[in-house]
C-alpha cells in the first residue's frame, strides 16, 4: 500500500491496524494556547505591551512563518522589522507576500492597543520590501478612542473545508466591503471567473507543487511532530492543515520533510487543492492596491486582516489561495482573465461554514521576537 492510497482513506488492513494501535498512542494533533506564555527575557516588558504584542502576532503569513520582529526602543516605542531568516525566497522572491504580512500585524497591533487606550503613530521607514526596519511606532495613552473586541483577533483563522454552496448575501458582502469598495470585489460561484480561478488555482498549485525549491520550500515549513511543532511555534501543523484522526497520527509518526519531496505526497497535494477548489463555495474575494510600493503593501496587509476579523460574525470562512499569483505563467493572464486593471494582492476563496472551528496555528512567544537596541 503506498503512503498516498493511506492518506486517500482507503479500507486496507493498515489503516484498521493503524486505528487500533492509534486508540493506544500518540494522539496529539498540537494547536495554539491562548494564554500568553511566561518566559526569559532581557528587558521588563509592561504588562500593557507584553498584551499588545502578543495579539499582533496573531496576524496570518505564508506558512505560518512570522516574518517579523520588533526593535525595543523604549516603553511604547518599537520598531516593527522584517526578518530575512523568515522570508519564502521560492514563492515570495520580492517579498510581497512578506510585506503584506506585516501589514497585516501593524493592524492586530493598532486594534490591540486601542483596546487598551493607546492611540498609534505610524512612521515607515523601509523603501524596499527587504529593508529590515519596516515601520517605527509610538504608543500615546488617550480617552479619546474606540476600544476594539480583541477577541476577534484572538478567534481568527483559517478554514479550508466545508463550506457551503450559497452566494454571500448582498448585505454580508458589504457588510465585509464597507470603505473599501475600490480595492475587494467578489466573485460569486456563479460567474464565469469562478470557474477561471478554479481551475488556474488548481493549475498554479500543480505548477509549484514540481518546483523543488518551493516544495523544498514548503517541508522545510511542516511541522510534522508534535515535538517539532512545539519546539518552533510555527510553520504548518497538520492541525493547521486540517490533517486529524488517524491520518493525523500517522503523519505525524512516520512523515518528514524527505517525504515531501516525493511523488507521492506532491500528488496527494495536488489531489487535496482539487478538492478543495471543486468542494462547494460562495465564490472567490479578491483584494487589489493601487500599486506595489511598501507603504501601499502595508496598507493591503491591514486590510486583508480588517476583513478576516470580520467574517466570523458571519459565519464566513476564508482560505487564502495566492498561488496563481505567485507562478508567473498564471499571474500573467490573471488580470484580463477575471476583469481587473489593479495589481492584485490576494485571491481569497470564501464561503458559509455551519460550525466554525477554533484557531489553531501556532505563535512564538513575544520575547522571542522582541530584541532590545541600544
Amino acid at each position: 500500500m503506498t503512503r498516498r492510497k493511506f492518506l486517500a482513506f482507503t479500507g486496507s488492513a493498515i489503516v484498521i491496524g493503524g486505528a487500533a494501535y492509534y486508540g493506544f498512542s500518540d494522539k496529539n494533533n498540537l494547536v495554539r494556547a491562548d494564554e500568553m506564555r511566561d518566559s526569559v527575557t532581557l528587558f521588563p516588558l509592561k504588562p500593557d505591551e507584553k498584551e499588545i504584542l502578543t495579539l499582533a502576532s496573531l496576524a496570518p503569513s505564508g506558512h505560518n512563518t512570522q516574518p517579523w520582529f520588533v526593535k525595543y526602543v523604549g516603553p511604547y516605542h518599537w520598531i516593527i522589522c522584517n526578518d530575512k531568516s523568515r522570508w519564502l525566497p521560492g514563492v515570495d522572491p520580492t517579498q510581497r507576500e512578506t510585506i503584506l504580512s506585516i501589514g497585516a500585524f501593524l493592524q492586530n497591533l493598532e486594534y490591540a492597543a486601542n483596546n487598551l487606550g493607546y492611540n498609534c503613530q505610524f512612521n515607515t521607514l523601509a523603501t524596499t520590501n527587504q529593508d529590515e526596519n519596516i515601520v517605527d511606532v509610538k504608543l500615546t495613552a488617550t480617552t479619546a478612542i474606540i476600544k476594539y473586541d480583541v477577541e476577534q483577533i484572538k478567534q481568527r483563522r483559517t478554514v479550508r473545508s466545508n463550506y457551503l454552496k450559497n452566494v454571500l448575501k448582498k448585505e454580508d458582502s458589504s457588510f465585509l466591503t464597507v470603505e473599501e469598495n475600490d480595492f475587494i470585489h467578489y466573485i460569486p460561484n456563479t460567474s464565469k471567473e469562478h470557474v477561471w480561478l478554479n481551475e488556474q488555482t488548481i493549475e498554479a498549485n500543480r505548477i509549484q507543487t514540481y518546483r523543488d525549491d518551493a516544495q523544498k520550500e514548503l517541508a522545510d515549513w511542516i511541522r510534522f511532530s508534535s515535538e517539532d511543532a512545539a519546539l518552533h511555534l510555527d510553520g504548518l501543523t497538520l492541525a493547521g492543515m486540517e490533517i486529524e484522526g488517524v491520518p493525523g497520527w500517522y503523519l505525524r509518526n512516520f512523515y518528514g520533510k524527505s517525504d515531501v519531496m516525493k511523488k507521492s505526497f506532491r500528488e496527494q497535494s495536488i489531489d487535496k487543492v482539487v478538492k478543495e477548489v471543486s468542494h462547494a463555495s460562495a465564490g472567490w474575494l479578491i483584494i487589489t492596491s493601487r500599486d506595489n510600493s511598501v507603504t501601499t503593501l502595508l496598507e493591503t496587509g491591514k486590510r486583508l486582516q480588517r476583513i478576516w476579523l470580520k467574517v466570523r460574525v458571519k459565519n464566513i470562512a476564508i482560505h487564502p489561495m495566492t498561488q496563481i499569483i505567485e507562478e508567473a505563467k498564471t499571474n500573467q493572464i490573471l488580470n484580463t482573465s477575471i476583469g481587473i486593471q489593479d495589481p492584485i494582492q490576494f485571491i481569497l476563496r470564501a464561503g458559509y461554514v455551519k460550525n466554525y472551528p477554533n484557531p489553531v496555528s501556532l505563535r512564538r512567544s513575544v520575547e522571542t521576537f522582541v530584541i532590545a537596541i541600544a
